[in-house]
């Protein structure tokens, strides 16, 4: 998922910039003092497992976990995944930092769109129905960001349009990993902590 420096045209950057502080700038404002431990967890559970990735062209195939960041944190979603995407780009070389705005967008906002869908159909229902939408919700949110990678491979030039179909279909093993590991997850948590899908005003009420 990580798209590497050099491979997008400047005004993608410019624009994948501009979006990613928007989306930090209101993932700050929307995540209360309680919510920063369990953003530190899956910040880092992202940044552990998309370490292991294999390159696709411009980009790569790897597990990235941002259905369950999205369904926990909402528009949170966005600083704390990239500060993993930041670590990762610093430490070991992955995606890089001109890129980063345009990764940040790509993953980040996918988990939100996720956490805004999916999120009141897991509070519905008991434990295994919300395990149930939250392993779609893990699945959506991959083939979301791949989308996303394909499209901004795509707006940079008609040279990636092959690569830009390459990373969806090497992406789709990753589509079904992710659901399952999702639907375990929020299984889990709807069992031992239900309000941990709860938004700040939901909690507040």
């Amino acid at each position: 998922m990580h798209i590497v420096d050099g491979a997008l045209s400047n005004p993608v950057v410019i624009g994948g910039a501009v979006a990613a502080a928007g989306g930090i700038a209101l993932g700050l404002r929307a995540l209360p003092l309680d919510r920063i431990p369990a953003a530190g967890v899956l910040s880092a559970g992202f940044f552990v497992t998309s370490l292991i990735h294999v390159p696709v062209g411009p980009s790569s195939v790897h597990l990235i976990l941002n259905g369950l960041a999205g369904l926990i944190l909402g528009w949170a979603a966005f600083p704390a995944l990239f500060v993993g995407l930041v670590l990762q780009a610093v430490f070991f070389g992955f995606g890089g930092l001109t890129v980063l705005g345009v990764n940040t967008v790509n993953i980040a906002l996918a988990a939100v769109l996720v956490g805004l869908v999916f999120r009141p159909l897991i509070l519905r229902g008991g434990p295994v129905g919300a395990a149930i939408w939250g392993g779609i919700g893990g699945a959506c949110a991959t083939a979301l960001t791949t989308l996303f990678v394909a499209l901004s491979l795509m707006f940079s030039g008609d040279e990636f349009l092959a690569v830009a179909h390459l990373v969806f279909v090497a992406h789709l093993p990753i589509m079904v990993i992710e659901g399952l590991l999702t639907g375990f997850a929020v299984l889990l948590a709807r069992k031992v902590k239900p309000d941990l899908f709860l938004s700040m005003k939901e909690a507040e009420a």
